[in-house]
């Protein structure tokens, strides 16, 4: 094993960037079993050692990147700022998408309660959704689900690493909200703040 997670990690680091898992079972002789086990276990020992670096993977792929709590280091050394700008819609999209993925526009709007154009639109620009594939429906409405660069940017390890939430009550809770949202003026909105990683981009403004 630990000859195995060094390989790991040489071949992870010197690809920067996410390779297949199965082309990563095949480069390294081993079956998927022990690739998983090796994967998970580096993961751990990344963490439990607080080191600077993460496994994260996103579906079938999977990457070595930079701990989230190091980002503001790394993004002096390359220049960037270290914060954007996402309205409290853009998250509240972000969230629908993140647990209910892969998601078409239809059904994102008919949760949240409001036309998501421009928060979707937001999302996209700064890299944290897209277009991942078209719905078996009557009009092929496209399906959208989160990256790779939205798990960097939240710290997480994958989707997996999502809070548990009772969606039963997440359901009642945003009827609620969309009752409270009825009643007072789109200019309530707020802006919150996304720690970046290395985007290095900054985006300002209000949305429904």
């Amino acid at each position: 094993m630990p000859q195995l997670l060094a390989a790991i990690e040489s071949v992870l680091f010197v690809a920067g960037r996410a390779l297949e898992i199965g082309d990563l079972r095949k480069l390294l002789g081993v079956d998927e079993g022990d690739l998983h086990a090796a994967l998970a276990l580096l993961g751990t020992q990344y963490v439990q050692e607080q080191r600077g670096l993460r496994i994260q993977h996103a579906g079938s792929q999977v990457q070595l990147v930079s701990a989230p709590e190091n980002a503001r280091f790394v993004a002096a050394l390359l220049g960037m700022p270290t914060h954007a700008r996402l309205t409290a819609a853009a998250l509240e999209t972000l969230a629908v998408i993140a647990y209910r993925q892969p998601i078409t526009r239809a059904q994102l709007e008919t949760i949240r309660g409001v036309n998501s154009d421009r928060a979707l639109a937001t999302l996209v620009q700064h890299g944290l959704v897209l277009e991942v594939g078209r719905a078996n429906t009557v009009g092929r409405p496209i399906l959208f689900g989160t990256t790779p660069e939205f798990l960097q940017q939240f710290g997480l390890s994958g989707l997996d690493a999502l809070p548990t939430i009772d969606f039963a009550e997440a359901e009642q809770r945003a009827t609620d909200a969309r009752a409270i949202r009825a009643a007072v003026a789109p200019s309530d909105t707020q802006q919150m703040a996304l720690p970046l990683g290395d985007t290095g981009r900054e985006h300002e403004g209000h949305e429904e």
